[in-house]
């Protein structure tokens, strides 16, 4: 089968979005499909066409940048030529152009099966106003226009003020997870390299430095967990430094964090081959995400993979993963107090927050959630 694949980041981007459909894409050209991925040239250094792990990647060019989205007066034209070669479309909002490319698609005959991430909430700005307008409007015409709307959980579809309107259309299917296996010397390594002392209590993040993601929370808990455990430390991997349209929340967020001298330590993006070994070397994770940018939190379960317990908000979609593992606690957003007593709780009692490892690594497995799509795409291409 020949799939498309239409998203406005792509890897190199780091992101949720950007990993779970590198992970789909790879994993249905591992399954014998023909997949291109069609995405933004963000970076003039990236080469327009490559092939990565089996997946054609066309990247076309960016004319200008509104808050995160992009401009591509190219983007029409590319598109035609690769919609009409594909059997099915999948596109993957919240996306600017995913409008005419599910109208374009519609119109050639081609099924569009509508993979909807998140709703956007961007922070307050009269250009990130417009960007959330834009993409709303977007996601609204797409939906329409889509044969099958993918989304994480049945709760957040629920939930949301714009996917609660195409229920009907909605096909819930998890997130496909990965975690590279790991010996122990490798574990060792990891906590000699980053200074890991055995008497510490490592509550670990693993995500961009950006407003959704709820860091402040995360900040204003610890002192509370400190006084409990005064040897606590925060191992915070991900983007920290210019994330793109988070500039001033980093710098809201910089005193805040340097008052937390000795008990925290970001480690930036951690290769693929380190990310076991960051979840095993922690005590628990964190997941204080504060809207509904954040639709499940894939991070959560790599740390579920691992057996390390996870603390996450009581968002839709978010609260899904610890709802149905027991694998940790599920606290209000925006709630340091809570938080902290959350952290401590797993801090004083580990025992109770371990869960069936091995059944939840073969639920959210890559080939698992690839074969989910297999089917709803031979569907949709057998009935056109």
């Amino acid at each position: 089968m020949k799939i498309l694949i239409g998203l406005t980041y792509y890897r190199p981007h780091f992101s949720g979005l950007t990993i779970y459909t590198e992970r789909l894409a790879r994993t249905l050209a591992l399954r014998g499909h023909q997949v291109t991925v069609l995405t933004s040239r963000f970076d003039r250094s990236l080469p327009v066409e490559e092939v990565r792990d089996g997946v054609r990647i066309r990247r076309v060019g960016v004319k200008m940048r509104i808050s995160k989205g992009v401009i591509m007066p190219g983007m029409p034209v590319e598109a035609w030529k690769l919609i009409r070669e594909a059997d099915v479309v999948n596109l993957h909002v919240p996306q600017m152009d995913a409008a005419y490319l599910a109208l374009m698609s519609r119109g050639l005959g081609k099924p569009v099966v509508l993979t909807y991430h998140c709703d956007l909430r961007l922070p307050r700005g009269w250009i990130h106003g417009l960007a959330n307008l834009g993409s709303n409007l977007a996601n609204e015409i797409s939906m329409l226009a889509a044969n099958t709307i993918v989304t994480n959980s049945r709760d957040f579809a629920q939930h949301s003020p714009h996917l609660s309107r195409y229920l009907s259309k909605v096909e819930p299917i998890l997130p496909p997870i990965e975690v590279p296996e790991i010996g122990e010397e490798e574990l060792q390594a990891f906590k000699e390299r980053h200074a890991i002392r055995p008497e510490e209590k490592i509550i670990g993040i693993n995500a961009r430095l950006a407003t959704e993601k709820g860091v402040e929370y995360l900040v204003r808990a610890m002192p509370l967990v400190l006084e409990r455990y005064p040897t606590a430390r925060v191992l915070y991997v991900g983007q920290h430094e210019n994330v793109l349209g988070e500039e001033e929340y980093a710098r809201k967020l910089e005193p805040l964090i340097a008052s937390m001298e000795g008990h925290w330590k970001f480690l930036g993006v951690v290769p693929v081959t380190e990310q076991a070994a960051f979840f095993r070397s922690c005590h628990l994770t964190v997941l204080p995400s504060i809207n509904s940018t954040e639709s499940y939190g894939m991070v959560q379960v790599e740390s579920m993979f691992c057996g390390t317990p996870v603390v996450a908000t009581d968002l839709p979609g978010v609260r899904h993963a610890v709802r149905t593992t027991g694998m940790g606690i599920i606290v209000p957003p925006r709630d340091a107090r809570a938080l902290a007593k959350a952290i401590l709780e797993i801090l004083d009692h580990p025992e109770k927050y371990h869960g069936d490892v091995l059944a939840i690594r073969k639920r959210y497995a890559s080939i698992t959630i690839a074969a989910a799509y297999e089917q709803i795409f031979e569907e949709l291409v057998g009935r056109s």
